[in-house]
């Protein structure tokens, strides 16, 4: 079992792993139907394969039809997915696969308005690591079903040292060359700094990338001009739609926003679930 279907099974066992009184109830004997899911609102599309094999995973027999697929601008009014097989699988199914359509093409249709905003800009846009926990795969694709790139995954997969970091080795100076002694030389060392002398700091240490974390917009720019090519900068901290262009507008080289995950609204979408007369499995 990979790791999508151990989410999908943890929240279909949270959600009907004892039964499902209300539809096992109505339906005593296994009946087939049809179901489809609507958008209520205009979104960019993400979850498509997840809501899938959801369904699927209750019902493998279940016929599915996707209509879009990730990254896809759906309107408002279209019909995302039609299902057709067992009745009861589809009505234990249905509100698991809605969260992670409507959580995660939220996420999708927030990172595409920040591209939007971004416009032609040749500024990378990434998220971070503020995730809901176990769903960090998910959202990252999401992410990128929007437009938006990925920062790191986790703790293993690129090195940032960050402010409790360098307190806890004492300085910028004394983490970067810690980290170098124990890091393959293949991989890049970023350092969160706060200030010029920071900055100067982080330069002098060898930082491939240095993360300019909740400086103002001159003072960015003053960074970015002093390292002049010498590292790719980041600017982190306080990235809003509002915010956004005169980020970009400093010359940075990435911009990471921890609010294309976290502050995501989930779109709105429903499922509409029917009998189909006459057919049954028994």
């Amino acid at each position: 079992m990979d790791m999508i279907e151990q989410i999908i099974s943890l929240a279909l066992f949270e959600d009907a792993g004892l039964g499902d009184i209300t539809s096992e109830s109505i339906l005593p004997a296994s009946r087939q139907g049809t179901g489809i899911i609507i958008a209520k609102q205009d979104c960019v599309l993400a979850g498509t394969q997840v809501a899938r094999k959801t369904f699927c995973m209750l019902d493998p027999g279940m016929h599915i039809q996707m209509m879009y697929t990730d990254g896809d601008t759906v309107q408002k009014g279209s019909v995302v997915l039609e299902a057709t097989g067992d009745l009861l699988c589809m009505l234990k199914g249905e509100r698991v696969a809605l969260n992670f359509l409507q959580r995660l093409s939220g996420i999708a249709t927030l990172t595409k308005t920040y591209m939007q905003a971004l416009g032609h800009s040749r500024v990378r846009l990434t998220d971070t690591r503020k995730t809901t926990p176990g769903w960090r795969r998910l959202e990252k694709q999401a992410v990128r079903a929007g437009g938006g790139c990925n920062h790191r995954f986790s703790l293993y997969d690129g090195i940032l040292i960050k402010d409790n970091h360098i307190a806890v080795a004492g300085s910028i100076a004394a983490a970067v060359e810690a980290v170098q002694k124990q890091a393959s030389h293949l991989m890049k060392i970023e350092v969160e700094v706060s200030d010029m002398e920071q900055v100067k700091q982080a330069l002098s240490a060898g930082a491939d990338v240095i993360m300019l974390d909740n400086m103002s917009c001159k003072a960015m720019a003053e960074a970015v001009a002093f390292i002049n090519g010498r590292a790719v900068v980041e600017a982190s901290g306080n990235v809003s739609l509002d915010t956004l262009h005169a980020i970009a507008a400093t010359g940075v080289d990435v911009i990471s926003c921890g609010a294309l995950t976290h502050q995501a609204q989930a779109v709105d979408l429903s499922m509409q679930i029917h009998s189909l007369p006459g057919i049954s499995n028994t």
